[in-house]
């Protein structure tokens, strides 16, 4: 792994993990809505600053744009670091940062959102196919259910099955522990993350869309 400039080798990994957890800090949800003049998402609703509380606000453009920053931030610094970097588990802590940085967030009193969208952008960097039975999952669950929450806590339980068959069938094994054990991590703070959700969902008060609470 060669050095940046006029870093030292030994604190490339340090400057690598610490620009993604910067870079995660940002919350898409709380500036799209003030690009848009809509409250603060953390002020509405249930308080998270994702796309899906952001579409409460009934602006769907800002939902979207807040999801797409999310997967970006996710997915660009794993890329990056897959560009740049040899070393898988630099490349995982990489990811694992970015994520806790949503989780996280240092400029926002490190009151941050539920990293759904946040952990699609790096399993999409991983692997889009991982990417893709995630989502598939979530549009699945989704589809039946009108439970946003309910979607993301099955696919969050059910990426590290993904991970494990479609990155032990990659020709290229390398790294392959440090993947599966980062989309491990990811899924159990996801459903950790959920907690309240799941409280509602199994006392029957959570919100879905398109049904009345």
């Amino acid at each position: 792994m060669s050095d940046l400039g006029f870093i030292p080798v030994t604190l490339v990994p340090v400057v690598w993990i610490v620009a993604a957890y910067l870079l995660g800090s940002i919350a898409f949800g709380i500036l799209v809505s003030r690009l848009f003049g809509l409250p603060d998402p953390r002020t509405v609703g249930s308080g998270n600053i994702g796309a899906t509380n952001v579409a409460r606000s009934g602006k769907k453009s800002a939902a979207i744009l807040t999801l797409l920053g999310d997967v970006f931030k996710g997915w660009f610094p794993v890329w990056l670091a897959l560009q740049s970097i040899d070393v898988m588990w630099v490349i995982s802590a990489v990811g694992l940062a970015v994520f806790f940085g949503h989780l996280y967030p240092i400029y926002y009193g490190f009151k941050g959102g539920k990293g759904v969208a946040t952990a699609l952008g790096v399993m999409l960097a991983i692997s889009p196919m991982l990417a893709f039975a995630a989502v598939l999952t979530w549009i699945a669950v989704f589809a039946v259910s009108r439970y946003s929450s309910l979607a993301a806590l099955v696919a969050a339980a059910l990426a590290p099955v993904y991970a494990w068959y479609l990155l032990a069938n990659a020709d290229n094994a390398i790294g392959l522990s440090d993947y599966v054990q980062t989309v491990l991590v990811m899924s159990v703070f996801l459903i950790w993350r959920h907690r309240s959700n799941i409280r509602k969902l199994l006392n029957g008060t959570e919100a879905g869309f398109g049904k009345k609470k």
